[in-house]
């Protein structure tokens, strides 16, 4: 069996692509995500701790086949330099476990102009009716 990690919720562990995209920095294929789709009010939390990091109302399809957000929840994340892939890139990661989440682009929707581009596998939704914020 593969290595198991607790997760936020369900049975309690992250499967090994999680594992591979949080702790690894690897990606998930583009458009692969059902959170693509999510329309509903709620709130996005690492899989990894459950840490809330973005709101459905910060969230927009960018056409770049991943999660999108404008905005992440203040102090959720943090951010480093990646240079891997001869390219220098700002990195996503949840400020509590230090979790790959993505990377964030200068090209987004006002009033940010930021275009937080998550792996939604790494992303846990809770709707509003869940006991989420919006």
């Amino acid at each position: 069996m593969g290595q198991t990690e607790k997760g936020s919720g369900g049975c309690g562990c992250l499967t090994p692509e999680q594992l591979r995209v949080l702790r690894e920095h690897g990606t998930e294929r583009p458009g692969s995500s059902p959170l693509n789709d999510e329309k509903r009010a709620g709130e996005y939390r690492c899989a990894g701790c459950g840490a809330p990091l973005f709101r459905s109302s910060a969230k927009y399809d960018s056409g770049s086949g991943w999660p999108s957000f404008s905005e992440a929840i203040a102090g959720a994340v943090a951010t480093t330099t990646d240079t891997s892939h001869g390219m220098v890139r700002t990195e996503v990661h949840c400020a509590r476990c230090n979790g790959h989440l993505g990377h964030v682009f200068p090209d987004g929707p006002p009033p940010t102009g930021l275009r937080y581009c998550m792996n939604g596998i790494v992303l846990d939704f809770v709707p509003r009716d869940a006991g989420a914020c919006a």
